[in-house]
């Protein structure tokens, strides 16, 4: 007889302890901070369902590579209950100071390295034809002896740019693909009914995520409307492969190499980029809002004037009256403004 009771007290140990490994770590209201504006945007929204506050780290505007806190802002972070991050190296500025948060005990959630992140470069679909490609094989070879010293200087300078500015192999853009972002609101969602014991939390988390995923439609059908043709992308950075992913575009070129704002083009990257240009066709440059405009103002006049720059909600959400104040109406802006610019 004492077998099954014995039994029967080892199951409700295991049961109590159990129990005990998934008791909640907070309690009262949640703080959280989010880090983007994009970010901040979506847990906002899932915070609300419960009782907490969320701080956003970067002003409206602001690009996520080069921004840097303050020291009142490292220790909000600190002090916080849970700190939402991209990850993956978008923010640059911040890097030390999401180690530093976190190793003082600061609960940090990224996002980017859980939704399936693609590589920096394969992304796309090839619509150049033959006659295109044969341009460009041309041009490449007349800057091959043009620019061949120029080359293995500039080689040099950007691999030690690309050391220092290295996001790794993963491309951090991810909220470009609205369904990752979805899935990223119901991350979102349950970490904070793990971290309170609040289911409420994981629910909205799902609502959200049910609310882009519909959002989305909209946006594949605006992208979508433009003929496969002329789904060609020059962009300022490398910030649009995750659209490009999942629309059926192509990114042929960009300004500055690489998927961070930061880095710099040297002459022969400029002219490699024209020679593209030429070659497929493309008359439009699309870059951030806020992001400066120089180098691809520099592209636009050697190709001529039926170039235009193109601004897109790249990195943060629009201010007031910009028609981009959340992250669906960001996303319903840039896929309007693609498909006008491209089909014009």
């Amino acid at each position: 007889m004492r077998l099954p009771v014995l039994a029967a007290l080892a199951g409700s140990t295991l049961l109590t302890l159990s129990a005990c490994s998934s008791t909640p770590t907070v309690t009262g209201p949640v703080d959280v901070v989010a880090t983007t504006t994009v970010l901040g945007d979506v847990t906002e929204r899932i915070v609300s369902c419960g009782d907490g506050s969320v701080t956003v780290l970067m002003p409206i505007g602001s690009d996520p590579h080069e921004f840097t806190p303050s020291s009142d802002q490292v220790a909000t972070m600190v002090r916080a209950n849970l700190v939402v991050a991209n990850g993956l190296g978008l923010e640059e500025g911040l890097a030390q100071a999401l180690e530093s948060a976190e190793a003082d005990g600061a609960q940090v959630l990224t996002i980017a390295d859980k939704v399936d992140p693609i590589e920096f470069g394969g992304h796309g679909h090839d619509h150049g034809s033959d006659a295109k490609d044969e341009h460009a094989h041309e041009d490449e070879h007349a800057h091959e002896d043009e620019h061949a010293h120029e080359d293995e200087h500039a080689h040099e300078d950007e691999h030690a740019h690309e050391d220092e500015h290295a996001h790794g192999s993963e491309d951090p853009h991810f909220w470009m693909d609205m369904n990752r972002m979805a899935d990223g609101a119901e991350i979102i969602g349950d970490e904070l009914a793990s971290m309170t014991g609040n289911e409420a939390y994981a629910t909205c988390g799902a609502e959200v995520a049910t609310e882009i995923r519909g959002a989305e439609a909209e946006v594949r059908a605006l992208l979508e409307s433009v003929p496969a043709d002329k789904r060609i992308l020059v962009t300022d950075h490398d910030a649009l492969g995750y659209l490009a992913d999942a629309y059926g575009y192509e990114v042929v070129g960009t300004v500055i190499p690489g998927g961070s704002t930061l880095g710099e083009p040297s002459s022969a990257d400029l002219a490699d980029l024209v020679a593209t240009m030429r070659a497929e066709g493309v008359t439009t440059i699309f870059g951030g809002v806020g992001n400066s405009t120089a180098v691809a103002d520099a592209v636009a006049a050697e190709l001529g004037d039926d170039v235009q720059i193109v601004s897109l909600y790249e990195g943060s959400l629009g201010g007031p009256g910009s028609g981009a104040e959340s992250y669906l109406d960001m996303m319903r802006s840039n896929a309007s403004a693609i498909a006008t610019a491209l089909q014009d």
